[in-house]
């Protein structure tokens, strides 16, 4: 049994925000970065989440114009301070 392909999708789309959420919630928590450094990647998605109920009042080039370069913006900060946290981590003596 095949999907059809808006289901698909949506499938798809939800998967991505849900991995984008994860990852500005995992950045927001990381205390040894400065909070406007933290809370950044999670401004933004909330920005793209505003952005894209513009659609639901008849502006969808507005949220279009918006939303995806914020979501990929987000997405690219929060992936790269995770990966420098890991770094850092990993440089650090352990102190248990």
């Amino acid at each position: 049994m095949e999907l059809p392909v808006p289901y698909v999708a949506a499938l798809m789309g939800i998967a991505v925000l849900g991995a984008l959420l994860r990852c500005t919630v995992t950045v927001a928590r990381i205390r040894d970065i400065p909070a406007w450094r933290r809370f950044l990647p999670l401004g933004l998605f909330l920005l793209t989440l505003g952005t894209s109920l513009l659609r639901a009042v008849e502006l969808p080039a507005l949220a279009n114009t918006v939303a995806f370069p914020s979501n990929l913006t987000a997405l690219a900060l929060a992936v790269g301070e995770v990966r420098a946290e890991r770094r850092r981590s990993a440089r650090r003596p352990f102190a248990g």
